[in-house]
């Protein structure tokens, strides 16, 4: 699975919306619907997923669905 396809997937399980609804454009709070708790606990669902540790503050300026393939990537490629 790619690190696209299972970030997708976090977000459809954490913010309950079909996958096939997400796209890298996707914004979490005007098109998904995340609030500010849903935010913190998908940091949390990607630190599980990817085995890593994330700046919590710089997690949560990422907007869209693109971005945080793009900043999960970054992390994964140090």
């Amino acid at each position: 699975m790619t690190v696209e396809e299972r970030v997708k997937n976090v977000v459809a399980q954490q913010l309950k919306v079909n996958l096939e609804d997400i796209k890298n454009n996707s914004d979490f709070v005007k098109d998904l619907g995340a609030d500010s708790m849903a935010s913190i606990e998908l940091v949390a669902a990607f630190e599980a997923e990817f085995d890593v540790e994330m700046d919590e503050d710089a997690a949560l300026k990422v907007k869209t669905v693109g971005e945080a393939i793009k900043f999960i990537q970054n992390m994964l490629d140090q």
